[in-house]
């Protein structure tokens, strides 16, 4: 455990607290948090994990737009429920991606777990766009994906980021909880 671990660690519960509570400051936050964290998956050979960081960040962003000026309306988004026919495309991008990377990470690099870590940042991307449109789903995804997050961690020694991914399992259940109690549209 490191002092940039425990400050990554520190922005994560607070960006995911925001999230939770609807609050724009959410996705800077974030940024920050997962700037710092792809310097410390690269540290430890997570090359998909620092990767899918990276990622995150023009997520970020993206979802501070969507957040304020998207929608119909270009007046930020309001909670929403997936289609089936967009549940069903999501998760196979998630699965085709997930293949895609692992095959890169176990061909041409020497990741310490390039199947499971390619997976995990194949489907948290998913995770992340639902999120940024405000999809109620993104938290059931999150909770699955956290879950297997604390046993990765735990296996490369990340304690902190392990505790981080296990607090982060039960913020999105509240996260879920919370959003169910919101007028929710359908597309």
């Amino acid at each position: 455990m490191s002092v940039i671990e425990l400050i990554a660690a520190s922005l994560g519960v607070l960006a995911v607290w925001l999230t939770i509570r609807q609050n724009l400051w959410c996705w800077p936050i974030g940024l920050v948090m997962v700037l710092i964290y792809s310097w410390i998956f690269y540290d430890v050979k997570l090359y998909s994990d620092m990767l899918l960081q990276g990622i995150y960040a023009v997520l970020q962003l993206y979802g501070w737009w969507q957040w304020m000026r998207g929608g119909s309306q270009h007046s930020g988004r309001q909670i929403s429920r997936l289609g089936v026919n967009g549940l069903l495309l999501s998760l196979a991008i998630g699965a085709t991606a997930s293949l895609a990377l692992g095959y890169g990470m176990a061909t041409y690099t020497d990741a310490a777990a390039p199947w499971l870590d390619a997976s995990l940042t194949a489907f948290s991307l998913v995770a992340q766009v639902w999120m940024a449109q405000k999809r109620v789903e993104n938290w059931l995804l999150w909770i699955i994906l956290d879950v297997i997050f604390v046993g990765l961690f735990i296996h490369k020694e990340l304690y902190l980021t392990a505790g981080l991914y296990a607090l982060f399992t039960l913020l999105a259940v509240h996260g879920w909880r919370q959003w169910q109690r919101q007028p929710v549209a359908a597309y």
